[in-house]
């Protein structure tokens, strides 16, 4: 592949991907979970650390691993094929689909604040509880025309990518300056009154909007169980920034500057998201974040900032975070399937390029499988299922760095993971608490995932069926 990407290109690459529409919506979930404005930023800074040790130890893997496919090729080559397939799996059925579907659908609905016909309009087609509507004909249309963009070139793709990259995060960096500047009644020092104490307050649905219910102060495991409640939200915020390793065949010096754009991509994006909690903490009252109009609190505190035009500012700034992180997925995605149809895992007319030197057919079947999750309206509840697993997979390719360390020793390292073994052990021991409490609190979001990766199985098998036991990927 042709080294197209620079190191600037690879930091858009990896802010772009992270910053979708979770940061404009979760806070509320997690405000609902724990009640304290001490414990919303305690659960920001667990998810930053466990975000940038990551990212460091996959430097390393990066660095002897410098080709396109990233985690896909780093869990094949360490720990065997069937591992590799279904990561594999798991990103084009629901990880990477899924959330080019949610991110959107988000698109899409931010978009009828301002079209506001796209939401007053009947549906499409109704049959029972299932029914088309003009917001996910709107998210399709996206899906379909960032998938056309890319398939003309990763000079096209790389584009789009650093203007909106550049433009959200400029847009994010307003709302921060102004959320200090232009609030006159701050709700700081309420907020963080509860200091340590933690507070649930779960709420009951009426209509479209979830209503408060009364505070309940909650501690020992109680407290565990809100704290891993609150980290799904903040930490699926906080994914994709792997994105960047699947392009490493088309990286310029990938042995250095894939792990320099992951440090200081996610180091950025996760500064990022803790002065937007303090926006949220400075401008709106516990009630005002965790009862947010349609779990929106960055709508509210725009409004609170800016008057009534802030729902009109905030509705164009998710579109543009949005449409940016969507293009870092379609982009990202397809060379991990082209990848694994080279090895024999997926379609074999993934493996080439067109003549704009770019997998298109890759980037077709993850643009139509995207759509299809889009029309379904299931992607919400296939994301809820998968983010359990989406950190089991990140801890197993954590798990490798230490793997071959014991391994092979002697193997060519570029790059050393920074502080190692202290990194990769942290990121191990918060991953492993977070997986154990959703395990015990929320099962919900666990064994769904369990059971699509165990699908996967079967499918391995009959695609590896006849094949020599004894053949393998190097």
């Amino acid at each position: 592949m042709k080294k197209k990407l620079k190191l600037w290109d690879g930091i858009m690459l990896v802010m772009g991907s992270m910053i979708g529409s979770g940061i404009f919506i979760v806070s509320s979930d997690m405000m609902r979970n724990l009640g304290s404005g001490y414990w919303l930023i305690a659960v920001w800074v667990i998810t930053g650390v466990m975000t940038v040790a990551a990212a460091l130890s996959y430097g390393e893997l990066s660095a002897i691993y410098p080709k396109a496919g990233g985690q896909y090729t780093y869990i094949s080559r360490i720990f065997g094929k069937m591992p590799g397939f279904l990561y594999g799996w798991g990103l084009f059925t629901v990880i990477q689909t899924g959330t080019i579907a949610a991110v959107a659908m988000a698109f899409g609905k931010f978009t009828a604040y301002l079209v506001p016909w796209l939401n007053d309009s009947e549906p499409i087609f109704q049959n029972g509880g299932f029914k088309i509507t003009w917001v996910q004909i709107l998210a399709i249309i996206i899906i379909i025309l960032l998938t056309y963009i890319n398939t003309r070139g990763v000079k096209n793709g790389k584009l789009l990518q650093n203007v909106f990259t550049g433009s959200k995060i400029l847009a994010l960096l307003g709302l921060i300056i102004f959320g200090f500047l232009l609030i006159k009644d701050s709700q700081w020092t309420e907020n963080m009154n509860f200091g340590w104490a933690a507070f649930q307050d779960l709420g009951t649905e009426v209509g479209n909007n979830l209503l408060p219910t009364g505070w309940t102060e909650i501690g020992g495991m109680a407290l565990m169980g809100g704290i891993a409640a609150a980290m799904v939200g903040s930490v699926f915020s906080s994914v994709a920034w792997e994105n960047v390793t699947f392009m490493s065949g088309e990286m310029e010096n990938p042995k250095k500057n894939v792990v320099r754009s992951m440090v200081l991509g996610t180091v950025s994006v996760m500064v990022l998201y803790m002065l937007v909690n303090f926006v949220y903490l400075n401008a709106l009252d516990r009630d005002g974040i965790a009862f947010a109009d349609k779990n929106r609190p960055a709508v509210a505190a725009s409004e609170v900032i800016f008057g009534n035009v802030g729902t009109v500012i905030m509705a164009v700034l998710v579109m543009i975070s949005t449409f940016g992180c969507i293009n870092g997925l379609v982009l990202a995605g397809a060379r991990v399937y082209q990848t694994m149809a080279r090895d024999g895992l997926f379609f074999k007319s993934a493996i080439e390029n067109n003549r704009f030197d770019v997998p298109a057919k890759s980037l077709w079947m993850q643009g139509v499988w995207a759509s299809v999750l889009a029309l379904s309206g299931q992607y919400g509840d296939l994301l809820d299922m998968i983010s359990f697993v989406i950190v089991l997979f990140y801890m197993i390719t954590v798990f490798g760095v230490i793997w071959l360390r014991f391994k092979q020793p002697d193997l060519e390292r570029p790059y050393r993971t920074w502080l190692y073994p202290v990194t990769p052990l942290v990121y191990l021991l918060i991953g492993t608490l977070f997986c154990l409490l959703l395990i015990i609190y929320k099962p919900q979001y666990t064994w769904p995932g369990f059971l699509l990766i165990l699908i996967g199985l079967p499918v391995y098998w009959y695609i590896n069926r006849g094949k020599k036991e004894t053949e393998q990927l190097y």
